[in-house]
């Protein structure tokens, strides 16, 4: 998890939502990730997906059974799914996800008997260490917003040479 969190430091500092991932097969590390939908301007490029791209590159297939996939913050269900599909073992992650989680905070997408693979879940894993991070991320941006439209206010109106 303290790669993931690491990984979750570089979206920060591309001015992303700072979420992280690292996939493990036999306690090795094939492949890291991190948020950066901003950037690209692609909505499925989440730390999780970014991971399993990369893996899948590493070893030349699209199925990744036996690994494990650890993320600073509870998947989606676009991740949920992906990570069903690629055939991840099991998923450790960190911080809950209270309005997108599909690992048991909203949906739990991994509990659903009719899909054809089940990967294990274990939440909370660093959780404060990793909710913190998010938390003081969206903070500043909201002061850094507000800063924003206090000094827009403060400016004189170039329009209007009267004012």
């Amino acid at each position: 998890m303290l790669l993931a969190q690491a990984a979750a430091e570089q979206a920060r500092a591309a001015g992303e939502v700072p979420v992280g991932a690292v996939l493990v097969r036999d306690g090795e590390v094939i492949a890291t990730g991190f948020n950066h939908p901003i950037g690209t301007h692609d909505p499925s490029a989440h730390a999780e997906m970014a991971a399993l791209r990369a893996a899948a590159l590493a070893v030349e297939n699209y199925r990744l059974p036996g690994c494990e996939l650890y993320v600073t913050l509870e998947p989606c269900l676009m991740c949920a799914g992906a990570i069903m599909h690629a055939r991840i073992a099991r998923v450790v992650f960190g911080a809950r996800d209270p309005k997108t989680g599909a690992c048991g905070s909203v949906v739990n997408a991994f509990a659903n008997e009719q899909l054809n693979h089940h990967t294990s879940v274990e939440g909370g894993v660093l959780e404060e260490e990793c909710g913190a991070a998010l938390k003081s991320f969206f903070a500043e941006r909201r002061r850094a917003s507000r800063e924003a439209r206090a000094a827009a206010r403060s400016e004189p109106n170039s329009d209007n040479p009267a004012v």
